[in-house]
């Protein structure tokens, strides 16, 4: 894996500390980018509702949460998706987990959680202020003191308490990730584990898996326990202090000029102030098991935002490489901005994997141009794919230049990786993803395109098998469609945007020869170069030049001779 961000000076606890803090008004200044945003002047009649229509704060309350969710995940979707950011994060980086789990449930966990404190923690200053200064005038300094003494105490003590909470919560956390992946990992490799007969196995080791993850939950109970009790104890005894705060000005003869009557009457009204003031601090401390929910939350949060962050700078300074993008207004068949006859120029490239110094390609200079297709052929491990994704950008090369000449896009450069990528969506969406939408002004000529070229790539019955090319279908892509099937309609897509450079990593692999040859046929026919990887000899008919890779650095570049 690649060095370790700032999200990986880990090995600190998180707890309720400094780095909380700063996490915490990091996250209050997305949610509230400006006294005059959506999510402040909804605060603002949360403050207004709270204090005189009692019934419509948790109204309010759930309208925060979901402007909060959508404006904090939006925000995180920015950052994430910016250039390649999350391919760096899933891929080249192992110091943050499951940032798809802290991306969807934890922000949403974290604003309902802070929604549901919003109405008591608004509401709690002014009550706060109205009845120490009844208490005041009640009890003179002494009882405001005493009380605010004691609350004081009572949140040093649920802080020291709610710090294990929150460092066993975000534990947890990455655990019931962990156990939602190895669901997924199941559902996406289902028939893979069938043919291996895998039950039993995986049975066993998803069990594994929830174990370590009830241990960290039972461990967490057993932890908040402590916490209740301190809660609870604190609510009993601060009762008691309401009648101590009471009785010691009456014992001590302040109101011994006072007849029982009024001195019942005065009692009476002391402890209400009292008893209320106390009840403000306990409504406070209550919010102790939310508090901690919420720092966990807020370090998982947190510690994905300050990555993003610090990638995206990284990217604006040419540390990670930057993601073309694709022009969505040109439609094939409308002319190149600037025609170029050069696609890639690598001078003294050395290409190793991000997690190893063993150099896979050393020293490798060559031009890609226009119909001068290339096969790349050699052993497993020898860095075929690897120097794809140099060419492609998602790898940065060890030393040497690598230049990419011609845009992505329609008349740029395509790739089709090994594992073909399907969307959600209907079947003209995966012909033409990863355009947004229809081009403007193409009806039924559009139409007539993709149906064509899913017909020359094999897969009219397709559109019978959807009903059409805009029905909605509620199937998963990978579950329905053959390996063939798949890489046939990554072709039909190729065939549609048709870029003047195709980059294929071994994309007719499940294919035979003949379907292969008339694939490759057809994308001549279109004008494509090819870069290709591949094994069969067949493929070198297609390609002018062949590059050998031996592993260990060692390649050997020829031309393929024509017979």
């Amino acid at each position: 894996m690649a060095a370790r961000g700032p999200a990986a000076r880990a090995g600190a606890r998180p707890k309720l500390d400094l780095q909380f803090l700063q996490r915490f008004l990091q996250i209050q200044k997305v949610l509230f980018p400006s006294w005059s945003s959506q999510n402040a002047l909804m605060f603002l009649t949360l403050l207004f509702v709270a204090l005189w229509l009692k019934s419509f704060d948790q109204f309010t309350c759930n309208l925060l949460y979901v402007s909060w969710r959508k404006d904090l995940t939006e925000h995180l979707h920015h950052l994430y998706f910016q250039g390649r950011v999350y391919y760096t994060l899933n891929v080249l980086r192992d110091d943050v987990d499951n940032p798809d789990q802290r991306i969807s449930q934890d922000v949403e966990r974290f604003c309902r959680q802070l929604s549901s404190m919003a109405s008591k923690l608004i509401i709690s200053p002014f009550t706060l202020i109205y009845y120490t200064y009844q208490c005041f005038q009640s009890t003179g300094w002494l009882g405001p003191v005493s009380i605010f003494g004691y609350f004081i105490l009572g949140t040093l003590v649920n802080k020291t308490l709610m710090g294990p909470i929150v460092a066993k919560l975000v534990q947890q956390e990455k655990l019931e990730g962990d156990f939602r992946f190895k669901h997924m990992q199941i559902r996406v490799n289902a028939e893979s584990a069938a043919f291996f007969r895998a039950g039993h196995v995986e049975h066993t080791r998803t069990d594994r898996r929830l174990q370590r993850l009830l241990q960290t939950q039972r461990e967490l109970m057993s932890k908040e326990l402590w916490l209740y009790i301190g809660v609870n104890t604190f609510d009993y005894l601060g009762s008691i202090l309401s009648y101590v705060v009471i009785a010691i000005p009456i014992f001590s003869g302040v109101y011994g000029d006072l007849s029982p009557t009024e001195l019942s009457t005065l009692v009476s009204k002391n402890a209400f102030v009292c008893i209320y003031l106390i009840s403000c601090f306990t409504r406070l401390i209550d919010l102790s098991s939310t508090l901690s929910d919420v720092a966990g939350y807020t370090h998982r949060i947190g510690e994905l935002q300050e990555t993003l962050l610090d990638m995206s700078l990284k990217l604006r300074g040419g540390e990670i490489l930057d993601e073309s993008e694709w022009n969505m207004d040109r439609a094939p068949g409308w002319p190149a901005a600037e025609p170029a006859d050069t696609a890639f120029l690598l001078e003294r490239v050395s290409v190793c994997a991000p997690s190893s110094h063993k150099p896979l390609i050393k020293d490798l200079s060559l031009k890609i141009s226009e119909g001068q297709s290339l096969l790349i052929t050699g052993n497993t491990g020898t860095g075929k794919s690897s120097l794809l994704r140099v060419l492609g950008g998602l790898w940065a090369s060890t030393q040497g230049s690598v230049q990419m000449l011609t845009d992505f896009g329609p008349h740029g450069v395509l790739f089709l990786p090994q594992k073909p990528f399907f969307t959600d969506g209907t079947l003209r969406e995966q012909v033409i993803y990863p355009l947004k939408e229809i081009y403007p002004d193409s009806g039924s000529t559009d139409d007539e395109r993709i149906l064509r070229f899913l017909e020359l790539a094999g897969l009219s019955s397709l559109v019978t098998r959807t009903e059409g090319l805009d029905q909605q279908v509620d199937w998963n892509w990978y579950d329905v469609l053959s390996p063939g099937e798949m890489q046939r309609l990554s072709f039909a897509r190729l065939f549609y945007l048709q870029p003047k450079y195709a980059v294929l990593d071994e994309a007719t692999s499940a294919l035979t020869e003949e379907v292969e040859s008339e694939l490759y046929r057809i994308g001549q026919q279109l004008g494509m170069t090819f870069i290709s990887v591949g094994h069969r000899h067949s493929l070198e008919k297609f390609h002018s030049l062949v590059l050998k890779l031996y592993g260990e650095g060692r390649w050997e570049l020829s031309r393929i001779k024509v017979e």
